[in-house]
């Protein structure tokens, strides 16, 4: 006998929570909607809202037809947001999730009997609903990124290859991009993408140097940003490190095992950003043995440079003052924390290169950004390079002083030992957002990639990556220089330079020429008064670039459509007229922004293959300036003539005292803490340096540990997540990687881009990896410490990996 279902029986209580959610979510979005329309801005929320107290009303009246109308509702929506957003997953998901979850709410049977008996309406919701979600599936299996494959050469011809510097050994790695040429590649082979699975932990080492009270996981405001961005080093059999607090650590590149740590006691009260990205090492060019006869020359965060005896660990008293000497000299009065060197100093054919971080947005009478050259055994000064001195470069004398508030050069400096240069990142003539007083060598050094005679510290050769810049966009590190094929079988020297814009640069190094065309394109115009802007700006027309499309109001992202409607709605009330809209009065987008996209981590060269491996970052950044008369009268910004330190400010000001204008700039998220720019956030890209095209490209990291208001868990979403650190590469064929808010470290094929190993970190790896070998065993290493800015979490470990046989 046929049995016959039993209807679904009306219950007598009205849907009250359901009519509250759509009550109140259909005012949001009505009141929200109209303030967007009245902004030039879509009409679909003032619609959505209108429509869902519609579904409201007739839930109220427990009519069948609240499902109809809410089903048109979400069919509706599915249209609209393919016709803003096409078919990309991670847009449709803010349109389409929350509106599908309620839809799939008004199925549950406890909910639908409280509407009066109808199949037919929950039949229409319930196909609606399916439909919506057969999309966003269909859409999950579209590609994202670009798809290729790289032809490598083999492992095995890496070590004797003409293109692979020879000047460092093998299994060493002695400068923070393991040689000069900041390439970030080793010629290590045994760790490849066939056994990289393998891959284990084979020591941890702590350094013990953690984050101390006053100090901070998420900005400035709350104490100092507290980092482990080091790149260890390795000589021989050991390893040195240097931490956030400049101490110098010495490890047993076999076991990880202390051999010796100093604290040079740094007084970090006042510095906002506490990290140090590593250390140089020297040794005597006339073969000496004695004491300190090979040194790790380190700096300190409250402005001195440290040499100590790579032996024993103890200062070497021929150094300065008893194994010191202090970077304030020849700067004039210096306020607490308004310099100090975060990054290693160059140390080649017997000169320590190094400049230094000035305080960003606090004042134009800073001091000097000079870059210095000191002798690695007395510590004596040998040159200076001082754009606002004729000539430039000079010795000043006990009494002297360098010219205040020139471009500095904080990031890493590369050189080509052949050719007598080094090449340094500039930044800005301070402060970053206003440049009405400027002058004519501050405008002609800032944001450049220079080269200077390493001997004599005479600069050969400028080029600018930025004219007049507003945005913070100094050159965050020196190029990575690469030998590439030219006509007729000759070489051309080159250099890539990466930019926080996400312009790649190449350059011929021996002149600073383009290799690869540069064309100048007009760019928005509109400085605040008392300041100008460039007509146009330099755009690597012939390299791939990296820089993001520019933002509109359909590519406002959220988790949900209420924090995507206060996104579109920030956006509309903003100024943003595309890359280098000038900073106004009013409310500013800033994309690409300060933090990159490519910031201090440089990228990684594979000589060899000719592939360089980039990995980006993307946030965009709200800037406003206000008059500086009203701002001190209420007490915003306390008045101060540069004597004596800075009074505290708060609030994530930038005083700029010397100008018209305070600033005020933060990142882009909305109300629940997510960003308003769509993913991906991150992405790693292999570009092929001779064809000039990318080979792939995919997003890097998960949301895991990023979540919204701040939290720190979330699903694992791919969507390539905000980066800090860098990446290296291998002759295995692998690209090694941290950085990312996830806390992976990351082996990735670099023939495909695919992530081939990856293991969890203890706390944030937001350092460059490196690898090395002892005793035939290739070691693969990073500093995983944590970064405040990311957020991400704190600690002191340094971590190798290692194939448990040491090999295949």
């Amino acid at each position: 006998m046929d049995t016959v279902a039993p209807p679904v029986v009306a219950s007598r209580r009205r849907p009250y929570v359901t009519c509250l959610f759509l009550a109140l979510g259909g005012l949001y979005f009505a009141a929200g909607g109209a303030w967007l329309v009245g902004l030039s801005g879509s009409w679909y929320y003032v619609i959505t809202g209108l429509v869902l107290l519609g579904v409201a009303a007739l839930a109220w009246r427990r009519s069948p037809m609240a499902m109809v109308l809410y089903a048109v509702l979400l069919l509706a929506t599915l249209a609209w947001s393919i016709s803003e957003v096409s078919l990309d997953v991670w847009q449709l998901e803010p349109r389409l999730v929350v509106p599908v979850l309620f839809g799939s709410w008004l199925l549950l049977p406890p909910v639908r009997r409280a509407f009066m008996p109808g199949r037919a309406p929950a039949a229409t919701l319930g196909i609606a609903v399916l439909l919506v979600v057969a999309m966003l599936g269909f859409a999950a299996t579209e590609p994202r990124g670009i798809e290729g494959q790289a032809k490598l050469a083999a492992a095995a011809d890496a070590a004797s290859s003409p293109a692979v510097d020879g000047s460092v050994p093998p299994g060493d790695w002695w400068y923070y991009g393991r040689t000069t040429k900041g390439d970030r590649y080793s010629p290590l082979g045994q760790i490849n993408a066939g056994n990289v699975r393998d891959l284990k932990v084979a020591w941890t080492a702590r350094t013990g140097d953690l984050m101390r009270a006053g100090e901070d996981r998420g900005g400035t405001d709350a104490g100092h940003e507290f980092n482990f961005e080091d790149t260890p080093i390795k000589v021989g059999d050991t390893l040195y490190v240097c931490t956030g607090h400049s101490w110098v650590v010495a490890l047993d590149a076999r076991t990880g095992a202390r051999r010796w740590s100093y604290d040079p006691k740094a007084d970090t009260s006042a510095d906002v950003y506490l990290a140090c990205r590593g250390v140089a090492y020297w040794r005597d060019p006339n073969g000496g043995s004695g004491a300190c006869a090979e040194r790790i020359i380190a700096p300190v965060l409250d402005a001195r440079l440290l040499a100590l005896d790579a032996r024993t660990g103890k200062p070497c008293e021929d150094f300065g003052e008893h194994g010191f000497i202090s970077l304030r000299q020849y700067l004039g009065h210096v306020a607490a924390g308004f310099h100090f060197v975060t990054s290693p100093p160059l140390v080649v054919n017997d000169r320590v290169i190094l400049g230094g971080w000035i305080y960003d947005n606090q004042a134009t009478f800073e001091p000097s950004g000079a870059v210095r050259a000191f002798d690695p055994k007395s510590g004596a000064l040998v040159w200076a390079w001082d754009v606002g001195h004729d000539p430039q470069n000079w010795k000043p004398g006990p009494n002297d002083e360098l010219t205040r508030g020139t471009p500095n050069a904080w990031g890493i400096y590369t050189a080509d030992l052949q050719r007598g240069l080094v090449f340094l990142p500039t930044g800005n003539a301070t402060p970053d957002y206003y440049g009405g007083q400027r002058r004519a060598f501050d405008d002609r050094y800032s944001s450049s990639t220079v080269a200077l005679d390493i001997e004599t510290g005479a600069p050969r050769w400028t080029f600018q990556n930025v004219h007049h810049d507003l945005w913070d966009f100094d050159v965050p590190t020196g190029p990575s220089l690469v030998d590439l094929p030219g006509p007729n079988g000759t070489t051309v020297p080159a250099l890539v330079q990466t930019t926080k814009r996400g312009e790649l640069f190449m350059l011929n190094r021996e002149t600073g020429q383009p290799i690869s065309a540069v064309q100048e394109i007009a760019v928005p115009q509109g400085a605040v008064n008392g300041d100008r802007t460039s007509p146009t700006q330099p755009f690597s027309v012939g390299m791939p670039s990296l820089a993001p499309v520019n933002l509109t109001e359909a590519a406002m992202w959220g988790a949900t459509p209420f924090d995507q409607l206060a996104c579109r709605i920030t956006f509309r009330r903003s100024i943003y007229q595309g890359q280098f809209t000038p900073p106004q009065l009013q409310q500013t987008i800033v994309y690409p922004a300060f933090d990159g996209v490519i910031d201090w981590q440089g990228a990684s060269i594979d000589p060899q293959n000719k592939l360089l491996i980039a990995n980006a970052n993307y946030i965009p950044f709200l800037i406003s300036l206000a008059p500086r008369g009203p701002a001190e009268a209420k007490g915003l910004v306390p008045p101060w003539n540069g004597n004596g330190n800075e009074p505290k400010i708060g609030g994530g000001l930038a005083p700029q005292y010397g100008t018209p204008y305070v600033g005020s700039v933060h990142p882009w998220l909305n109300p629940i803490g997510v960003p308003c720019n769509p993913p991906p956030w991150g992405t790693l890209t292999a570009i092929d340096l001779v064809s000039k095209r990318i080979v792939w490209q995919h997003p890097i990291g998960t949301t895991r540990d990023t979540g919204p208001f701040g939290t720190h868990a979330n699903l694992p979403l791919p969507t390539g997540i905000f980066n800090i650190g860098g990446n290296m590469v291998t002759a295995g064929g692998l690209v090694f990687i941290g950085a990312t808010a996830d806390d992976y470290l990351r082996a990735i094929d670099e023939r495909t881009g695919k992530v081939v190993w990856r293991a969890r970190l203890p706390a944030g790896g937001q350092a460059n990896p490196m690898s090395y070998e002892v005793d035939g065993r290739q070691y693969v290493v990073i500093a995983a410490g944590g970064h405040a800015g990311l957020g991400t979490r704190s600690g002191d470990y340094v971590i190798a990996y290692a194939l448990p046989s040491g090999g295949p």
